[in-house]
């Protein structure tokens, strides 16, 4: 038998032939893009978690840093309190669709970069305020400048490669969650060591070393200045010719913080309810972090799951499971039945935010994708706000077992909403 042998060729190769066989084997335009994917992910993750931390350790000790600053009566360092913690989401929700626009415009690293270098001075600062107003002015600032966490989202959405996206977005978002369960951690425990505004500029520095290991480590194809151009003259929806996926994340995003934070106004009552007055506070921490320990847990395996089988499919799956599991919660009898069943609901949830942004990236154009995600951090940001506000209210006027139990009939209407227009895209796709 006969085999021909691969022999090189000693004759000259035109130039066309060069050139077509250069296009060949040249990568695709995304794999150049995400040649330092792997590397861009660690500092993301490792920006996200200390920013994250940053904003907040100062859960613990801020109404004795407002009394500090010299506000002396017990309502007016609620209040004031109050208004310094919700001051950040409140003017982060207001430009994150911005910061994400002018990503697509001048690239995400550069926003990143923005990001850390504006909140390491605005923590530092907020270490040297001298009265609650300053506090609360500080606290917007940050807000205004930050973002770096959802500025990683955008970046690692459009940067890293679409079959891997889900499990790189999982691993992303399990260092912002374990930013969330770390956080108030460190703020229990430094002040009473270095003192709370030490704590504050230590916060500070931790960013700066964010900063420098952005500007050093990440690298990022420059974006298509023309294509984003145009985007921003027409409007990023104006790009997206099937808006259905990309508003129901928005919607879905917006579900999933308000179904975190339903809880919170009425969790110390709950509880107290559950065990003996002397451990309220401490099991109430445990009940809290029981959530975001089990979505540091679950995020990266949902990502790569969602990889596999479908990022839509782990979406509906998540909000179907997390339905399920608040109903239990209404009925609890003891606080260790609480903590457990918000740790499966918190890897529950971990599945959503990185398939979230997956779903939106896969449906986007790349010249829009970091406006379109603005948009969803923006809507995350009103959940944060609103849930809350609808537990606080609902759990004061019918009761709080209905806070679970309302909350367990949006999950489920989530999940069908999404499932209805997954199932419409689907058999729109096989009429064609």
């Amino acid at each position: 038998m006969n085999r021909k042998l691969d022999v090189p060729s000693t004759e000259p190769v035109p130039p066309q032939a060069q050139a077509a066989a250069t296009a060949k084997a040249a990568p695709p335009v995304d794999d150049e893009a995400a040649a330092h994917w792997q590397r861009n992910l660690c500092v993301c993750v490792f920006g996200s978690f200390t920013t994250i931390v940053a904003m907040t350790l100062l859960l613990p000790f801020l109404p004795l840093y407002v009394e500090q600053l010299g506000v002396k009566d017990h309502a007016a360092i609620v209040q004031w309190s109050g208004a310094a913690f919700g001051a950040t989401f409140f003017s982060a929700a207001f430009v994150a669709p911005l910061w994400g626009k002018l990503a697509d415009l001048y690239g995400r690293k550069l926003m990143l970069i923005r990001s850390s270098l504006g909140m390491a001075i605005a923590m530092s600062l907020i270490g040297m305020a001298h009265s609650a107003w300053q506090l609360v002015a500080l606290r917007l600032l940050a807000g205004l400048l930050g973002g770096y966490a959802s500025g990683s989202m955008i970046l690692v959405a459009t940067q890293t490669p679409k079959a891997r996206s889900g499990w790189a977005l999982g691993i992303l978002s399990s260092g912002i969650m374990a930013g969330n369960l770390v956080g108030p951690l460190l703020g229990g425990f430094l002040p009473p060591l270095i003192g709370i505004r030490a704590t504050f500029w230590a916060s500070g520095a931790a960013i700066f070393v964010a900063f420098l290991a952005t500007l050093f480590l990440i690298r990022e194809k420059p974006p298509a200045r023309k294509n984003a151009s145009n985007a921003s003259k027409k409007g990023a929806w104006a790009h997206v010719d099937d808006k259905a996926p990309a508003m129901t994340m928005l919607a879905t995003g917006l579900l999933l913080m308000v179904a975190n934070m339903s809880i919170e106004p009425i969790i110390t009552v709950y509880v107290a309810q559950l065990t003996k007055p002397q451990s309220v506070t401490m099991i109430a921490g445990f009940v809290m972090s029981g959530a975001a320990l089990g979505s540091v847990i679950s995020s990266s395996r949902l990502g790569k799951l969602a990889d596999r089988v479908g990022h839509w499919n782990v979406i509906i799956g998540c909000l179907v499971v997390s339905a399920l599991l608040l109903v239990p919660q209404a009925f609890v009898t003891a606080s260790w039945q609480l903590i457990v069943l918000r740790f499966l609901m918190g890897m529950a949830l971990g599945g959503l935010l990185p398939c979230i942004t997956s779903v939106i990236r896969h449906n986007v154009p790349v010249s829009v994708a970091g406006a379109i995600l603005g948009y969803s951090v923006s809507s995350q940001y009103a959940g944060q706000v609103m849930g809350p506000l609808l537990g606080g209210f609902v759990g004061g006027h019918i009761g709080m077992r209905a806070v679970f139990l309302g909350t367990s009939v949006l999950m489920a209407f989530g999940a069908l909403a999404n499932w209805r227009v997954k199932a419409g895209r689907a058999k729109a796709a096989a009429a064609r």
